[in-house]
């Protein structure tokens, strides 16, 4: 008689297990071939695609994920028959709110259910009782069904497949189907995680910088000596809004604040590399021969925007904004400094102090914008700028010729 050890011994070497219920070249292919494919959506329209070639009748596929993006809630990939490339929309935050997602299938499986299908084809039109289900019967669609990808922690994310063929899938094309998921649970969550990163690092630390620390640029001390118009800016007054206001009106204000800023910047070839409360940080590379006068264009741009938005202040009983910008040119280190285990991605030097110190300078000679000579002349700009003499700057050995620019300025007046 078998001891109870053995048994247990002959159970844990049962090497059977119970996937994939049918081996097939695709889910080789989903398994071990799409490693040097970095995007979801062109691995699912070469996978419709094989399953299209195998007899598996896929019309129609979806993959819905939930993604860290500031500004996105999410994004669905769709493929249709014919299709090259994937359909991909991007859904902003409060669509799970809306009419249109509440009365989805898709909304199901994120409220838990594991399963939504819907026979397309022998349903009267009145049984079709989600938008989605009329318009794929209109399409000639004649079955869909749905299940969630767990990655995770519990993630849920949602794949879908529809079909054409008369009568649906049958119950061979279901098992297929479900054999998939394991290996698109594994396949996406792998993508994604890749995604997600990309997009965190770019939102804290902004694209350049994101790419070098993806590339490896992470060890404390490492970076590079680069030549950069540097731009260094802060709101007036910033203490006494933030003790008065409430404090959603002070969330708005620097949002908007910082759009008005950030936006010109970066259209133009800057990199934002720090937020400093209502300040920021940023750099135009002269390796881009027209820095200067990017950086020039994206402070018109800027001033623009702040007279949109104190117009707006005005219309509210706001007071209006107001701020300084020290601008500056030279060499700066450009790296990882910090803690043996924080670090901060950013760039200093002398050229960062002057034009830190030339911000600040604006608070007393009363001229919003105040730009170096060595930046005004590597722009060639004198033409539009006013000499305001040399100061002493704090820390710097010697005074500073200083300019500001001679037309009226269009960003905030310091009156």
């Amino acid at each position: 008689m078998q001891s109870s050890i053995e048994a247990i011994a002959a159970s844990t070497h049962d090497d059977h297990g119970s996937w994939p219920t049918k081996q097939s070249k695709i889910l080789d292919w989903l398994m071990n071939d799409v490693r040097d494919q970095r995007f979801i959506d062109n691995i699912l329209v070469e996978l419709c695609e094989k399953m299209r070639a195998a007899g598996i009748p896929v019309a129609r596929a979806t993959m819905h994920f939930r993604t860290h993006h500031p500004q996105w809630l999410g994004a669905r990939i769709l493929w249709r028959t014919g299709m090259k490339e994937a359909d991909i929309a991007m859904f902003s935050y409060g669509v799970e709110n809306t009419p249109q997602f509440l009365a989805s299938p898709i909304n199901e499986i994120f409220n838990g259910a594991t399963e939504v299908r819907k026979n397309l084809e022998i349903c009267e039109k009145a049984e079709l009782d989600y938008p989605l289900y009329r318009e794929m019967h209109a399409e000639g669609l004649t079955d869909y069904i749905a299940w969630p990808i767990y990655h995770t922690l519990g993630k849920r994310h949602i794949v879908t497949f529809a079909s054409d063929a008369p009568g649906g899938f049958t119950e061979r094309h279901i098992t297929f189907l479900k054999d998939l998921l394991p290996a698109l649970t594994m396949v996406t969550e792998i993508r994604l995680k890749n995604v997600m990163a990309r997009t965190l690092l770019r939102t804290y630390v902004g694209p350049h910088a994101s790419e070098k620390i993806l590339a490896g640029a992470t060890t404390r001390g490492s970076g590079t000596t680069v030549g950069a118009a540097i731009l260094i800016c802060d709101l007036r007054d910033f203490t006494t809004i933030s003790d008065m206001w409430p404090r959603d009106d002070v969330i708005e204000l620097l949002n908007g604040y910082f759009d008005a800023m950030v936006e010109p910047i970066e259209k133009h070839g800057g990199e934002i590399l720090k937020f400093m409360g209502d300040g920021l940080l940023a750099i135009f590379p002269l390796s881009d021969p027209n820095a200067c006068h990017n950086l020039l264009l994206a402070i018109s741009e800027a001033q623009t925007g702040i007279a949109a938005l104190n117009e707006e202040n005005r219309k509210h009983g706001r007071e209006v904004l107001r701020y300084g910008v020290g601008v500056h040119v030279g060499d700066v280190m450009y790296g990882n400094i910090g803690s043996r285990t924080r670090l901060d991605f950013t760039v200093i030097g002398p050229a960062v102090n002057i034009a830190s110190r030339l911000e600040s300078l604006t608070k007393e000679v009363k001229r919003p914008v105040l730009l170096s000579k060595a930046f005004v002349d590597m722009a060639g700009c004198q033409r539009d700028m006013e000499s305001l003499g040399s100061f002493p700057l704090k820390g710097l050995g010697e005074p500073v010729d200083v300019f500001a620019f001679a037309a009226k300025e269009k960003l905030l007046q310091h009156s």
